[in-house]
């Protein structure tokens, strides 16, 4: 493979990368990397949740089941292990990136609330409903004292309740303003500064009640300069290079922002076979440059079922990026491919998705939807996830109000496409 020499960024970084010739990264080279440096191709098996976690990037939780599909699919995990690393606070779920909640290694906890949305826009939006910052001082404070004295944890209807006056009804004005009452700012504001956090209500992550407790969390040592720039370096080696745009989605930076944190991580600008059609150029770390330039695609089938919220999506959104060509242009997929997340999750072979699946958790099946069939290791993994839903999760939720009649369309959706492609490759043949 040719190759040229490219410098970094960053005037620290003195080594030169040796860059790939842009025609040489193609959309099916890049998923493939991609899928890789996700460890998806079997490279993270044995390890722990904490060293996945670390690896691939944080799991996305909203209530679903994508955190246990994220460390089952990469180091084989069982949900009993996961929910036993929660309990013993290996792993958390915590609000980070955006303000959004993920599951993380306990060596990012500190530093990552520091990534949350800032909490001065809540008191702010209070403020415009007549309640003042030492209103929630206060509260705080009560809510702290009130925690103290519980004998566990406490929802957040048993906070309101003992907490009574001091918790203010912001009447219908406030509902309008995502602002009910003032207790969530208060929890909110406590939880990013580390001094209490969520646990969920049964110890599953799968769902979305939640109690709260004391932490005491010793704070970051990292300034947010240094935060931001810790979080670009860890994107970067999640994803294997992103373009800015995708960068600036996941971490909510501004542009100037964005631009500081890659020049300080020494990042490299690395123009692909897309970029000389049209796109943007990847940003990644000197020395993933080098492992790509060297990178060999897999020839073996890797399959894997993954949640749509998975990392391999979710860090660039880039779905359309994983469909084959010919697949872009199915009549049930167009909408799709034009798409930044996914309808249904999906099945995927070294990167590329190669199908879309559902739960039906009343016939305990898996219903997929092949867009060119099955091999005999789809059918395998297929029925390997399916068992473990089955054993694990009881469901698979991509959400915490994905409910099994609310998806019912979905599942009945995929069976009529596997229908119409089965009758499409044998004509004639009764579906």
């Amino acid at each position: 493979m040719s190759t040229q020499p490219a410098t970094t960024t960053s005037p620290s970084v003195d080594e030169r990368a040796t860059m790939p010739e842009p025609q040489t990264l193609t959309r099916e080279r890049l998923r493939a990397w991609a899928w890789h440096r996700q460890g998806l191709d079997g490279s993270l098996a044995g390890c722990t949740a904490e060293q996945v976690l670390a690896r691939a990037g944080w799991a996305r939780s909203v209530g679903g089941a994508n955190p246990y599909i994220t460390l089952f699919a990469r180091a084989g995990i069982r949900r009993e292990q996961v929910d036993a690393d929660v309990l013993a606070h290996r792993i958390l779920e915590l609000p980070a990136a955006r303000g959004c909640t993920y599951v993380l290694g306990r060596d990012d906890f500190a530093w990552s609330l520091k990534l949350g949305k800032d909490a001065a826009e809540a008191v702010r939006v209070l403020g415009r409903l007549g309640v003042d910052r030492g209103e929630i001082t206060l509260l705080e404070e009560q809510v702290v004292h009130t925690l103290a004295e519980a004998e566990g944890p406490m929802d957040p209807r048993q906070l309101k309740e003992e907490l009574g006056d001091s918790v203010r009804n912001l009447g219908e004005e406030g509902k309008k303003k995502g602002a009910a009452t003032t207790l969530p700012t208060a929890l909110g504001i406590l939880q990013s500064q580390g001094r209490i956090r969520r646990v969920p209500a049964n110890g599953r992550l799968d769902q979305q009640r939640y109690a709260y407790e004391l932490w005491n969390l010793p704070p970051s040592t990292l300034d947010d300069d240094a935060a931001r720039t810790e979080l670009i370096r860890r994107y970067l080696g999640w994803t294997g290079g992103a373009t800015l745009k995708q960068s600036q989605w996941f971490t909510g930076f501004t542009v100037a922002q964005s631009k500081t944190a890659l020049a300080a991580v020494g990042a490299v600008e690395v123009p692909t076979a897309l970029t000389l059609a049209g796109g943007d150029a990847l940003w990644m770390l000197p020395d993933d440059v080098g492992r790509l330039a060297t990178f060999e695609e897999p020839d073996a089938e890797q399959i894997q079922l993954l949640a749509g919220t998975d990392s391999l999506f979710l860090l660039r959104r880039n779905a359309a990026d994983l469909l084959a060509e010919e697949d872009q242009h199915k009549p049930a997929l167009e909408s799709l491919a034009l798409q930044a997340d996914l309808p249904d999750h999906p099945i995927l072979d070294r990167g590329r998705i190669i199908g879309l699946w559902q739960y039906e958790p009343a016939k305990e099946r898996i219903v997929t939807w092949l867009f060119h069939g099955p091999t005999p290791a789809v059918t395998a993994r297929i029925a390997e996830v399916e068992a473990w839903v089955r054993e694990d999760l009881g469901d698979f939720r991509a959400f915490s109000l994905d409910s099994p009649a609310s998806r019912q369309k979905r599942i009945d959706a995929l069976a009529a496409s596997a229908a119409a492609a089965a009758a499409s490759i044998a004509p004639g043949t009764a579906s």
